[in-house]
């Protein structure tokens, strides 16, 4: 069974949003703090789209309930349920178990089935082999639906499954994605490169598959052993991250990815990153006119890019490998989790300002409640097998309710209620930490690692590990300064008023006040004897470069080793050419 608790005492939680907490122990969906009571494990759970029903399978049977009271609305006799998925309006419940054909048997039963949901009737039982792409796709209204079937799509219209109203046949289609919203319906398809050929996608909008001009858009591209495809909200344009298993320049244990920008008025790109490396997360914004992607070898770089796949934003560098929006689109979160030590940036996308930076170690899920005031970081078996639980926070870094699993337990999922968009708008951005008495976890700032023989010696700057990039806006004409270190700010308005200086300095009339600076070689004297006019004139060459490391050295940049050798190497070859010796 499943047991119906409270949650916290935060009213935002405690009156709009269910949370399902699913473990070792039992599957519960809360609201207060959680009571202790022993319930039936469950293989899997779902809620419904808008989050009014919620179903689970224990082992012996399937059950739906509504989220609201937990009243049983309907039962179902499938013990073997593996997965399970609602219809957008929830006409629909479909369930999946294991393919299985047994050995005394020339056929198996169907493993794919849809119920109508009410009245408990089996719609339709399929065949469906790979638990990748199980599920049918739906329209939200509910008008169109397609599945993959031995390389082609098969469409089905207003949920009759006996009658397939379309196809598309291609090649050998491996993958496809279904445009959001309603009608017209757009249908993304992928086909891998065989014989030398490429991999391409191409964009259709139903019913027109036929004819050279059906596509509303095509990409090809070579290194693709996989695709993922992205729709935005408005089903606008589509996003294609293409890998390959192994990188053949053997500079990443993670493959190469390429990212493709694709959209349904034929325009195509290649999204160009300016750092090389793998591409770990790649996520559209809500309001469907930018995406953000994370890249590069570590430390891993962010930036937000437009419509045109221009680059609006650089979040610089730092341990990150995911990026995760609220549901309005207001706040951005960058997170390292996995191998990487927990540490979230917390942005606020409008103004491009960082709101906090707390710190979840061990963590190995993350999720946004429907309000977008909250989010929830859980560690989970199988990943990891010790220290589960889940702690929720606001954004502004606050925990407000944590729970840990007892010794012996495990935590597998956790889940947030889905709502409709309509129900929570937009709420301004806050800065200041929510007060909590489980209070904040701040990420510490690193040290970089120093041998014991250097621990005594300042530091500089060589002595930093990597290269730190700081936040940059590349819009066109934007100066960007609010999150430059002290230090990166000081020496870049430095470096501006002495390029400021220089300026003023430049149209200034006046005879030179030495023979170096003279760099007209008709009003240059001349000795007669053109190998010592030579000289002089590579002499007077290093002179100036020496009086210019020397302005430099002045204004208080630091020179590198190097340079000072080279002032007092030149110093010693002028003297030679002077005096010869």
């Amino acid at each position: 069974m499943v047991v119906f608790s409270s949650l916290t005492s935060v009213e935002s939680i405690k009156s709009v949003c269910v949370f399902s907490v699913r473990g070792s122990d039992g599957t519960s969906l809360l609201r207060g703090p959680p009571e202790s009571s022993k319930q039936t494990n469950c293989v899997c759970v779902t809620f419904s789209r808008d989050g009014t029903f919620f179903g689970w399978c224990n082992g012996h049977s399937v059950s739906v309930v509504r989220s609201s009271d937990g009243s049983i609305v309907s039962t179902f006799d499938l013990p073997k349920t593996a997965l399970l998925e609602f219809s957008p309006l929830n006409k629909i419940l479909i369930t999946w178990q294991p393919y299985n054909k047994s050995q005394d048997s020339s056929h198996s039963d169907a493993n794919l089935q849809l119920w109508e949901l009410q009245s408990g009737q089996l719609i339709k039982a399929l065949y469906q082999k790979k638990v990748d792409s199980w599920c049918p796709r739906w329209s939200e209204d509910e008008k169109l639906s397609v599945r993959s079937v031995n390389n082609e799509l098969h469409f089905y219209e207003n949920n009759d499954f006996n009658t397939i109203a379309n196809k598309l046949h291609m090649q050998k289609v491996s993958n496809f994605a279904l445009s959001p919203g309603g009608q017209p319906s757009k249908v993304a398809v992928y086909v891998p490169g065989s014989k030398g050929a490429p991999s391409f996608v191409r964009l259709y909008q139903y019913p027109v598959f036929g004819g050279s001009s059906a596509a509303l858009a095509n990409k090809s591209f070579f290194k693709a052993d996989k695709v993922t495809m992205q729709w935005n909200k408005k089903a606008s344009a589509v996003l294609v991250m293409a890998s390959t298993e192994v990188d053949k320049t053997g500079a990443s244990y993670y493959g190469e990815q390429t990212l493709h920008y694709l959209a349904v008025n034929g325009e195509t790109a290649l999204v160009q990153l300016p750092k090389n490396g793998p591409i770990y997360d790649v996520v559209w914004s809500p309001n469907s006119s930018e995406f953000c992607v994370v890249y590069g070898f570590m430390p891993a770089k962010a930036t937000i890019f437009n419509l045109k796949c221009d680059p609006v934003f650089d979040f610089g560098t730092g341990p990150r490998n995911a990026a995760y929006y609220s549901p309005q689109g207001h706040i951005l979160v960058l997170a390292g989790f996995g191998n990487l030590r927990g540490q979230m940036e917390v942005w606020d996308v409008k103004k491009y300002k960082q709101v906090a930076k707390p710190q979840a170690p061990d963590a190995t899920h993350f999720s946004w409640s429907p309000d977008g005031e909250y989010v929830v970081t859980a560690t989970c078996s199988p990943r990891l097998r010790v220290s589960n639980g889940y702690k929720i926070w606001h954004y502004t870094g606050s925990v407000v309710h944590k729970w840990e699993m007892p010794s012996g337990s495990e935590l597998w999922e956790v889940l947030w209620q889905p709502f409709p968009d309509s129900c929570f708008p937009e709420r301004p951005v806050k800065y200041q930490a929510t007060p909590s008495d489980l209070g904040t976890t701040q990420a510490l700032p690193t040290q970089v690692y120093r041998p014991p023989a250097l621990r005594h010696l300042p530091a500089t700057a060589s002595s930093k590990l990597h290269e730190e990039e700081p936040p940059q806006n590349m819009r066109p004409g934007v100066l960007w300064e609010k999150s430059l270190s002290k230090s990166a700010l000081k020496n870049q308005r430095k470096r501006e008023a002495k390029k400021a200086a220089k300026q003023e300095l430049k149209p200034e009339p006046g005879p030179p006040l030495e023979p170096a600076t003279i760099t007209n070689s008709q009003s240059e004297p001349t000795s007669g004897d053109p190998e010592t006019d030579k000289k002089i004139k590579n002499l007077k060459k290093k002179l100036k470069a020496i009086e210019e490391l020397r302005e430099q050295q002045v204004s208080g940049k630091v020179l590198q080793k190097n340079q000072v050798t080279e002032i007092l190497e030149d110093m010693m070859a002028s003297s030679v050419l002077l005096f010869g010796r």
